[in-house]
């Protein structure tokens, strides 16, 4: 530290000595523009009468919601007193003057400015013209003029910066320029524009289009990939003081305003500032257990809370896991397309990698170790594989790389590794990804591996040697999933990330992928000849149950299969909290028959140390005594929370006040202490929470919230119950809301 240090904390650095002024990173500055600018040096008596030159009287930004401007760029649902318009796509102004203008006599401009120091050569100062003589890079021209009024089309380019502009109206004298005085009601947003073929996140679909830009409810996949449970969430991009919000989060991560109109840059700095590891954040991520200081990551419903948090407090949230993350990256980009991106206008949606590879060195390969008998070594077996991990997709070009690299891209903001120096990650091409392409940037290798690793078991000598006895290419990356566009259904996608397992297609990526660096585990040991099968079951938190374990033996020979039976309380990542079950039977087997170990499991031998996500692991490895083959299956299975549920009264229609009634019963003979429910629902309802000290077990709440919808559609109201004893309890209710 600096406490002992004789010269005190080191000194800010600044650009003094190595540029003239600031480089300009914050949307929130803004450098005053006088209103009238004088040509030369006025004369001793001053500047003449101006009166017989045209003045202006007023500016109609033309900016409610039912207005053409907000109607045609998509833009009519954001809460907010502000024009909100996109990129390479015309909208209007209509401009008073004391007199008709005369496009002959009369030299106007509609000037743009954004951040400090407005330079017309970084695009951060626009002058747009009427005429066709005269053009700047963004188009203008005359659609309509009434009188003393004129409509001006203005077009900003397909590539200029994103955030929030000043907005000035000028007319040139022999004397100098007189301008409109700054009027904040006369600020405007400009977003990315996906509906533009010129601009770079543009999406020729319109159906993926409305959903990953335009769409407020999003559903994401966790449990595991054969029990797949999903959790609504609001990604609240149109809310009010969101956009500024995710402004705000640039303005923190001090990014240029110049570069604020490239996607990958923007995604890329975005998925640093989403984590609080090393740039103070928006989100403290905690896998833990203990939220004493925060909201519990399963207890949150949707993004608003969060970035207006973060924004109004500047201060990191909270606490966050990989789904929140990702869902919070969502809203931004949908802004800044789900950084809340959504928010953005970048094309963004959330995507759930079951059997998620992690920690493993740029390899690819998590290792298992096993003693001689083939007994799982917990003290050596480093590696981890989360039973799932959510991500971001961004739709964008990449004129950076080959052609047939742009499209989808995987974005991170989940604090994992560091890349250049940052906890983030991507955009990474999904394509490259697929194709074994792993040297372009960025992190395309990092999540290849996540998807495309082997499980290598390796059986460990007493001396220290290691030989691998068992490779699994199947079980990471088992399945991809995201929200079906315009349905409340699952979509597939797990082959836009690899080609079929065993596949001429495969194995030439995987060699590519070694190619630039990437080692896998080459030897194929013999397959044994004894099969195990672990049954699909379907538990609910607090049964009792029995784990059943099928032994196939595929020989003409009989087989002995001293066996090693281990369940563990697991974190999502993965990551062991306690062993709740060990056995070790010796299984006898017929030739060509099969034979069950079956071991009868208490809830109390669980429950005591139950985490978050009531994932139970169950690992079954052992050696057949007559070949020395070692044998293995693993196993995840999630338990079923008890379910909360939610009735809203109907219909509904927009400007009239509903209801919303929770119902939950503690199912349990013990209490559940320290109780939050949340309720929130895209467009009809904002964020709410109510406390409970205690539910006593076998007792019942009843909690009831009037709520006015704000515009006709169908929504969901959802709704989420936590407590230390119980996490990840979620209901909802679908309604329609008539105009």
């Amino acid at each position: 530290g600096t406490e002992n240090s004789p010269c005190g904390p080191p000194p800010k650095v600044t650009t003094l000595g190595r540029a003239a002024a600031p480089m300009a990173s914050s949307n929130s500055d803004f450098t005053e523009v006088p209103e009238f600018e004088v040509f030369g040096i006025p004369g001793p008596r001053g500047l003449p009468p101006l009166t017989e030159y045209l003045d202006i009287l007023d500016v109609d930004m033309m900016k409610k919601p039912e207005e053409i401007n907000k109607m045609q760029h998509h833009t009519s649902y954001y809460h907010s007193d502000f024009l909100i318009v996109r990129r390479g796509q015309e909208f209007q102004v209509n401009i008073t003057f004391n007199r008709p203008y005369d496009s002959d006599r009369d030299k106007i401009a509609v000037e743009f400015v954004i951040g400090s120091s407005p330079s017309y050569s970084k695009g951060t100062y626009i002058p747009v013209f009427p005429t066709k003589e005269r053009q700047s890079s963004w188009e203008g021209r005359i659609i309509d003029q009434s009188g003393n009024s004129v409509t001006m089309g203005i077009t900003p380019s397909a590539n200029c910066v994103v955030g929030k502009y000043h907005m000035f109206v000028a007319v040139a004298t022999p004397f100098g320029i007189r301008r409109t005085r700054r009027d904040k009601s006369r600020d405007l947003y400009i977003l990315f524009n996906p509906w533009s073929p010129d601009d770079a996140v543009f999406l020729n679909d319109e159906t993926e289009r409305e959903e990953c830009v335009m769409t407020e409810m999003g559903i994401i996949y966790h449990g595991s990939y054969d029990d797949v449970s999903e959790r609504n969430w609001n990604y609240g991009q149109f809310n009010y003081g969101v956009l500024d919000a995710c402004l705000y989060i640039m303005d923190r991560a001090n990014m240029p305003i110049v570069n604020r109109g490239d996607p990958i840059k923007v995604t890329r700095k975005a998925s640093a500032m989403l984590n609080s590891r090393d740039d103070d954040g928006v989100l403290v991520g905690n896998w833990s257990g203990d939220y004493t200081f925060g909201v519990a990551p399963t207890s949150w419903t949707g993004s608003t809370d969060i970035l207006l948090g973060y924004a109004s407090s500047k201060m990191p949230v909270c606490y966050a896991q990989c789904w929140v993350y990702a869902a919070v990256f969502n809203t931004w980009s949908r802004i800044w397309p789900k950084f809340s991106l959504r928010c953005l206008g970048i094309p963004a949606r959330v995507v759930t990698n079951y059997f998620s590879a992690h920690d493993n060195d740029g390899n690819l390969k998590t290792d298992i170790i096993l003693d001689e008998n083939g007994k799982i070594d917990r003290n050596r077996t480093r590696d981890s594989i989360w039973n799932y991990h959510c991500w971001n997709e961004c739709y964008m070009s990449r004129p950076d790389l080959p052609a047939g690299f742009g499209g989808w891209q995987v974005v991170d903001a989940t604090p994992q590794e560091t890349s250049d120096g940052m906890y983030r990650c991507g955009p990474a091409s999904v394509q490259a990804i697929k194709h074994g392409q792993i040297c372009y940037p960025f992190d395309a290798a990092f999540v290849f591996a996540e998807v495309n690793s082997d499980v290598v078991f390796y059986s460990r000598r007493k001396d220290g040697t290691m030989d691998p006895v068992r490779v699994n290419h199947s079980h990471v990356g088992r399945m991809v999933l995201t929200k079906t566009p315009l349905k409340m259904t699952r979509r597939d996608i797990t082959d836009q990330y690899k080609f079929p397992e065993g596949s001429t297609e495969e194995r030439t990526v995987l060699e590519k992928a070694e190619e630039y660096g990437c080692e896998r585990e080459k030897s194929e040991p013999p397959v044994a000849d004894v099969d195990l099968v672990l049954p699909t079951m379907e538990i609910s938190l607090g049964d009792d149950f029995e784990f059943e374990v099928e032994f196939i033996n595929r020989s003409n020979q009989q087989r002995t299969v001293d066996a090693y039976v281990i369940g563990s309380v697991v974190y999502y990542t993965g990551v062991t909290s306690s062993e709740f079950l060990f056995d070790t039977p010796t299984v006898e087997i017929k030739p060509n028959m099969c034979e069950c170990a079956v071991k009868s499991v208490e809830s109390k031998s669980y429950m005591r140390d139950l985490v978050e996500q009531a994932n139970l692991n169950f690992i079954v490895t052992g050696k057949v005594n007559e070949t020395g083959q070692i044998v293995t299956a693993m196993k995840v299975v999630t338990l079923r929370n008890p379910k909360i549920m939610v009735e809203v009264s109907g219909p509904g229609k927009v400007n009239e006040e509903m209801m919303a009634t929770v119902q939950f019963t503690n199912p349990f003979s013990f209490s559940l202490d320290g109780v939050y429910i949340r309720m929130e629902g895209p467009g009809v309802m904002l964020p709410k929470s109510k406390y409970y000290s205690m539910i006593t077990g076998g007792s019942s709440l009843t909690w009831t919230e009037f709520f006015t919808p704000q515009r006709s559609g169908t929504t969901r109201v959802m709704v989420t119950l936590d407590c230390p004893a119980l996490r990840q309890v979620s209901g909802q209710a679908s309604i329609t809301i008539q105009a």
